[in-house]
């Protein structure tokens, strides 16, 4: 397995510079950084080329995050919302592939988060989603990027709420890189059984998402059954990326984004930050690995 970091455990604000955490990642033993690709469509090209550069000499992994707002809705009913999503989508792509990122994920089939005072259809918005995610991963495909459609929970999400929700979409899509995409955070409000339906998704799991019950760090309050979690991921024989992806602090694009109201941190400094992230790599390798 991969192990990974989003960028965001350290920021208020989706984007920015991401170079400086190439090698903080990697002196703290990740192979993985995830970078927000909510802003690559208006990112000068020269900033990506180097983003690319600092990371091969780093020997560390880019994988890109996603969330469109309502105005870019791909399985939205409006032709020029669906226009827009595709437009912006392309532009993305072309840049992702400047910087070298390979995989995308989030709630790609819809936006975020969800507004629930906007009308919505459900059973009209997957029919439309399964017919424009399969031109989305051709799209795609063009640029060798896989694409993961992420379990999101009832509050920030409507569309894929469960695995096996998720496995019936993809399995509908019919392309090959399109991938499930789990989060332990959003399981551990929806799922019956979470190792459960990370055997359900099997080999059409392209991607994982750790964190706590309350976006912490894996092993931050022990709150889920990690070991149960990694004898599942071996028994898929899982060996892609896992990342972590807490949200510790109010404040920001971010942490409004995210619903977090107060600090989650204890008052960490960014050396203190840096300590917690240790300890929980090393936890979840011992429960991943065993």
């Amino acid at each position: 397995m991969l192990y990974g970091i989003y960028y965001a455990y350290w920021e208020k604000e989706w984007g920015g510079d991401f170079i400086p955490y190439i090698r903080k990642v990697k002196k703290l033993g990740f192979d993985i950084l995830e970078v927000a690709c909510h802003n690559f469509s208006d990112t000068e090209n020269e900033y990506l080329y180097q983003l690319k550069e600092a990371a091969d000499a780093e020997g560390i992994i880019l994988t890109g995050g996603y969330g469109n707002d309502s105005t870019h809705n791909i399985s939205g009913a409006d032709p020029m919302i669906v226009k827009a999503a595709f437009d912006k989508f392309e532009k993305t792509f072309q840049k992702m592939n400047i910087a070298g990122i390979k995989l995308l994920g989030g709630s790609l089939y819809s936006y975020w988060p969800v507004d629930y005072s906007l009308p919505l259809n459900k059973k009209e918005d997957m029919k439309r989603g399964i017919e424009t995610v399969r031109i989305l991963a051709d799209m795609a495909a063009e640029y060798e990027i896989t694409l993961g459609m992420e379990v999101l929970n009832r509050f920030e999400g409507y569309m894929l709420n469960t695995c096996e929700e998720a496995v019936d979409f993809v399995s509908k899509i019919d392309r090959p890189n399109v991938k499930v995409m789990l989060d332990t955070f959003h399981m551990n409000i929806e799922e019956d059984d979470m190792c459960g339906a990370i055997r359900n998704a099997g080999d059409m799991l392209g991607h994982v998402h750790v964190g706590e019950n309350n976006r912490k760090l894996p092993g931050m309050n022990n709150s889920l059954d990690w070991a149960g979690i990694g004898q599942a991921i071996r028994d898929i024989h899982y060996d892609k990326g896992v990342v972590m992806e807490p949200f510790l602090f109010r404040g920001g694009d971010v942490g409004y984004s995210c619903r977090v109201w107060r600090d989650l941190s204890n008052g960490a400094t960014q050396e203190q930050l840096d300590e917690y992230l240790k300890t929980s790599l090393k936890f979840l390798k011992e429960k991943f690995e065993a």
